[in-house]
């Protein structure tokens, strides 16, 4: 594994940080990318996007949230944002899970489906466009 310190005396950056921080630029590039076009074509971030289509790539389109919470990598907190947003807007439900009563089921509604099979091509472009173009310095919401 290579040296991760950062020499005092000249100030030089290991191999591994500058990786690290170009991996964090380009995720932050990409998120603001995906957050852009996304709220611009169809009216959702991209963390309800992803909630989105991993429900929306299951046999039943629903599942507990807690399965959701680890396939898209939010906070059980953040995820319930997320969630009552996309309840708001009619794209899922929320109910008890009758085998287990302390769980939630989230449901992804037919308008659901519809929002995430519209911006599905979007997105896609996005990623095309951004997973391996030189890094964008800077995060524009307003471009």
């Amino acid at each position: 594994m290579t040296a991760t310190k950062v020499s005092a005396e000249t100030g030089e950056i290991s191999a591994d940080v500058r990786a690290w921080r170009e991996l964090l630029a380009r995720h932050a590039d990409i998120t603001c990318a995906l957050d852009r076009a996304l709220q611009t074509g169809h009216s959702l971030g991209m963390s309800e996007y992803e909630v989105l289509e991993r429900l929306a790539e299951l046999p039943d389109h629903s599942a507990k949230i807690a399965v959701v919470a680890k396939s898209v990598h939010l906070s059980q907190s953040a995820l319930s944002r997320v969630i009552a947003r996309l309840e708001s807007d009619g794209l899922v439900t929320r109910d008890v899970c009758t085998q287990d009563r302390r769980a939630v089921i989230v449901c992804l509604t037919d308008e659901g489906l519809l929002r995430q099979h519209e911006a599905r091509a979007t997105h896609r472009d996005v990623l095309a466009e951004r997973l391996h173009a030189p890094l964008v310095k800077g995060c524009d919401l307003t471009d």
